[in-house]
């Protein structure tokens, strides 16, 4: 068989391949579409979702208690979908909101009525019911709150599992139990009342019934304790449910739940899709005209990488939140990156005199390294952003990680096996390919000052703002209500109004008092909720009135109250310690790669850069923080760390093959010169995707990808102008290597 039929075969496989994940992206199967785009489970703002209030029983609870409350239910909730929202209404009520389901029932009773859990001595404390074959109390909780009965409560629980584990009487046998776990607090506690109930009974109580009543073998120290006894598995995982359920610092009732329409509906849903239609045709176009075969590789293999996207973001069960579809657009104009370095230096191999197979051989090999760095040390982030962060964070890092992976696999197998058939078919001419050629360095590091300069102004611009806002109005930025909370109504309408009632009252609120709102429709009820900034009482009062005036509705019928951010203290606090945790990895990973400090202090400086930089403009244009700049942020670091390492390593492979008498400054500046147009190429493809946001988006998606356009430049400014000079200043002057 010649080699000619063998890339035609390779071809249509690939093209095969290509047509049937793009069907499957678009089209899917079967009745339920399975396995399409549509198919993905989605967030509150694109397909509503289940909506929980709850109120504590108690008059007067603190704010401690019911920020723990809340953390504590956000974790919970993200069992369910990583895009849930948990936030406080007043000061008693907390409100569970849930995306991507439609029954309010299933789930009130999978997460549970929230009641108080207590244990108790069993001695004296229970009794068991030998007709119904249950314990029952012998006296009421606030008889053994007064008698000191109580061993711990839901406050002293940090976590229940259930699981197995090994039957030391029996080799390989294993018992199903329930793996208690218990704060520094409740550990004493429990160390002590088991130390003297040795032989006796603790019982477990959860609203005031009794759900298990296990026996004390031994004194239990070490923190954690296993509840044996269980007849199967799903009556472990009820029990370890109910525990964590009780484990709140407060007892709560269920006072409403809803089904909510999405916020944005389907008008956002298809401005997203047509302008990703339109950023994806250009991105090929710029890929085959300017790489020109190599480029009809990579837009087989970017088809590739969208249908593989879609799939995979089905299997994992990810719920997808409009600042999602904005992130996966993204993902397509990074994804390209990896290409992008092959391609460059495939130019290179072709201008020193190889032939195209021999350049299309050594551009894979020597881009390896720089691929290879650079998404591992964001798959870091993402991996470490997963396991300590909570909410949209997680969720974050989970299309990240899925992403790279992605990006990898097509770039480094897929491009490649394309790319071998379109030259074994005959497309093997080197002007098919591009040559480059050498190039006069530019003086990078010479410049360095002015570029330090440049970057000084527009940090010091963006704390100025912050300073000056900070005085004015008491916020250095401009947060959003999911950030800052603001101001609920309820409100029931009289007649019947269609989804474009959303927009209505959007405009209504807007003209009222010139405050920006979300509204959500309650499925199967003439009712909508309208959340907008903190408003007062005169504020309200005009919104009620418009409300009135305009649609006749029944003033009594609308209920109003303040509510919290939904980006909870906790939350913050945990995603500020992933990001730092992130960034120290990265940091160790780079300095391990590299074997040299000076890489990993230089890169993780100019993430930094770049993240106050656009900070600045979110200062300084007051553009609104909601949880679409969390994903900015975290964007621009990937992006960021992902572009600077290319440049470094292209500085340490110039470093082993020194030319004579070559000063490490000229390494510097030759290294970025030679990775220019890698670096302009990639920003320019990935800031066309977020354009064509910019142009055809909603404004919910605009805000996110404005400031995202602005990271774009950030970044490849840092990466060409920034991180290479800051290198050479601690290669040569902090350490004091010497230039020659």
């Amino acid at each position: 068989m010649n080699s000619k039929l063998i890339g035609s075969l390779k071809l249509l496989a690939a093209l095969a391949v290509a047509a049937f994940l793009a069907f499957m992206a678009v089209v899917g199967f079967g009745e339920n579409k399975a396995f399409s785009a549509s198919a993905i489970k989605q967030g509150l703002d694109l397909a509503g979702g289940v909506s929980i209030t709850y109120e504590a029983v108690e008059d007067a609870p603190t704010d401690e208690e019911m920020n723990d409350a809340i953390y504590k239910l956000q974790l919970r909730a993200d069992a369910y979908s990583t895009e849930a929202n948990v936030y406080k209404e007043g000061t008693r009520r907390i409100t569970v909101e849930i995306p991507g389901v439609d029954d309010a029932e299933t789930i009130l009773t999978d997460l549970g009525n929230p009641g108080a859990l207590y244990f108790v001595y069993g001695t004296g404390n229970i009794k068991y019911d030998t007709a119904n074959k249950k314990y029952l109390l012998a006296k009421t909780i606030d008889e053994l709150k007064a008698e000191g009965q109580i061993v711990l409560n839901g406050n002293d629980i940090s976590d229940a599992k259930a699981g197995t584990q090994e039957v030391q009487s029996f080799v390989g046998g294993r018992d199903i139990v329930v793996q208690l776990f218990l704060n520094e607090n409740g550990s004493e506690k429990f160390a002590e009342a088991t130390a003297k109930s040795i032989g006796q009974q603790i019982a477990i109580i959860y609203d005031n019934e009794i759900i298990s009543a296990p026996n004390v073998n031994s004194a239990i120290t070490g923190g954690s304790a296993v509840i044996t006894g269980m007849k199967d598995i799903e009556e472990a995982e009820k029990l370890a449910a109910t525990i964590r359920i009780g484990a709140l610092p407060l007892e709560l009732k269920e006072v409403r739940s809803n089904v909510v329409g999405a916020q944005l509906g389907q008008d956002a849903i298809r401005s997203s899709l047509i302008a990703g239609a339109v950023g994806f045709i250009c991105l090929i176009l710029f890929m085959i005209c300017y790489y020109r075969v190599p480029g009809v590789a990579a837009s087989i293999a970017l088809v590739i990488y969208v249908g593989l996207m879609v799939f995979f973001l089905n299997a994992f069960n990810a719920t997808l939140t409009l600042q999602g579809i904005a992130g996966i657009i993204l993902s397509i104009g990074m994804a390209v990156d990896a290409n992008v370095i092959i391609f460059q230096r495939m130019r290179e191999e072709l201008g020193k005199g190889l032939t195209v197979r021999s350049a299309m051989k050594n551009g894979f090999k020597k881009a390896f390294s720089a691929i290879f760095d650079g998404n591992v040390t964001t798959l870091i982030a993402a991996l470490v952003l997963f396991i300590m962060a909570a909410g949209g964070v997680k969720g974050f890092a989970t299309t990240l990680a899925i992403g790279i992976v992605l990006s990898m696999f097509t770039a480094l197998v897929v491009t490649k096996f394309i790319l071998r058939a379109l030259y074994e078919i005959g497309l093997s001419n080197e002007k098919l390919y591009g040559i480059a050629k050498e190039r006069k360095s530019i003086a990078f590091v010479k410049n360095s000052p002015k570029f330090a300069a440049l970057s000084g102004i527009l940090i010091t611009a963006g704390i100025v703002a912050m300073i000056v806002f900070g005085v004015k109005d008491g916020k250095p930025l401009n947060y959003g209500l999911e950030f800052s909370g603001g101001t609920s109504l309820s409100v029931t309408f009289s007649d019947k109004y269609s989804e474009s009632m959303n927009k209505e009252l959007e405009n209504l609120v807007s003209d009222t008092i010139s405050k920006t709102s979300q509204i959500t429709k309650v499925s199967g009820e003439n009712t909508y909720i309208i959340k907008t900034m903190e408003i007062d009482k005169d504020q309200r009062a005009q919104v009620v009135n418009a409300l009135v005036d305009k649609y006749n509705v029944d003033e009594s019928l609308i209920e109003t109250e303040n509510i919290s951010g939904s980006v909870s203290y906790e939350m913050r606090r945990h995603a500020i310690i992933a990001v730092i945790v992130a960034v120290i990895c990265m940091l160790i990973y780079i300095w391990f790669r590299f074997k040299n400090f000076n890489f990993a202090g230089s890169s993780v400086i100019a993430l930094v850069h770049d993240v106050l930089v656009v900070l600045m403009l979110y200062a300084v244009v007051r553009i609104s923080v909601g949880n679409s700049f969390i994903a900015c942020m975290l964007t621009i670091v990937g992006y960021s760390i992902n572009a600077t390492i290319v440049i470094f390593d292209r500085i340490r492979e110039n470093m082993a093959e020194k030319r004579k008498k070559e000063t490490v400054a000229e390494i510097v500046d030759r290294s970025v010169t030679q990775t220019l147009s890698r670096s302009i190429n990639t920003s320019l493809t990935t800031f066309v995707m977020v354009l064509s946001l910019v142009i055809f988006g909603v404004d919910a998606i605009r805000e996110f990808a404005f400031p995202l356009m602005f990271g774009i430049i950030a970044g490849a400014y840092s990466s060409v102008c920034i991180t290479g000079p800051l290198w050479h200043l601690m290669e040569t002057r902090l350490v004091k290597h010497s230039e020659e």
